[in-house]
């Protein structure tokens, strides 16, 4: 159950990045290596599901590629997604990962530490980045 929890939520981030690259040519550049980390995360906690035991795809959707451009009903429904978004949705993943390693396995348990101090440092990072 935390394991599937814990997906779905990196499911989600991996998903505000790619909206956001998306609607934000000028920041893709900026914000696409958070979105691979997030991707590479999601990869790493789908790696610890059961064989046979998952219903969740092998690979995140890949973004829309910025090199085409997305039609203007696209960009508004996607425009939401400021950078600030993006800075509280790492914000609470972040602080969600104590609790969630109290009742982890060894394993991952480390790996939620190492996700959570990445989703630490992006907090920080992206104060770098202007909408």
């Amino acid at each position: 159950m935390l394991l599937t929890s814990l997906i779905t939520g990196k499911e989600h981030l991996v998903s505000l990045y790619g909206q956001a690259v998306a609607a934000r040519p000028a920041q893709a550049a900026a914000l696409e290596p958070f979105r691979q980390r997030h991707a590479a995360h999601l990869q790493a906690l789908r790696a610890l599901l059961p064989a046979g035991g998952g219903t969740f795809p092998a690979s995140p959707a890949p973004p829309a590629s910025s090199s085409a451009a997305p039609s203007p009903s696209a960009v508004s429904a996607v425009s939401v997604v400021s950078v600030e978004t993006l800075r509280d949705a790492e914000r609470r993943a972040a602080s969600a990962r104590p609790a969630q390693m109290a009742t982890a396995s060894p394993a991952l348990s480390q790996l939620l530490a190492s996700i959570g101090a990445c989703e630490a440092v992006h907090v920080v990072a992206l104060g770098r980045v202007r909408d």
